[in-house]
């Protein structure tokens, strides 16, 4: 399991235990309709790298951090009910960690 090294607004955070979304079905799902209490982040893996939008449907807010192997590509503080975020370049990884409110 690749253990996951991110700085974010001036703060260094380390991603160990996360649950990985490598069928289509979990990657639909997502972090939609977890409840309150749901803390792991979720690492989803693509075969191909691309540009593919993400939403926030049914979600509560969350951090995205695309990636293109371990080189991290954006970070982005993803607020409930967004039609479709993108980022700038191709990526193959992205992992979303939920935000406690």
């Amino acid at each position: 399991m690749k253990i996951f090294r991110i700085r974010f607004n001036g703060k260094k955070f380390v991603v160990k235990d996360y649950f990985v979304c490598k069928t289509i079905f979990s990657q639909i799902r997502g972090l939609m309709f977890r409840n309150k209490s749901y803390k792991k982040p979720l690492l989803f893996v693509f075969k191909k790298a691309g540009r593919y939008p993400i939403h926030s449907f049914f979600c509560r807010k969350f951090v995205a951090v695309w990636m293109f192997d371990k080189r991290i590509i954006e970070i982005k503080i993803v607020k409930p009910w967004k039609l479709s975020v993108t980022p700038k370049e191709k990526f193959n990884l992205l992992l979303e960690i939920p935000i406690k409110i």
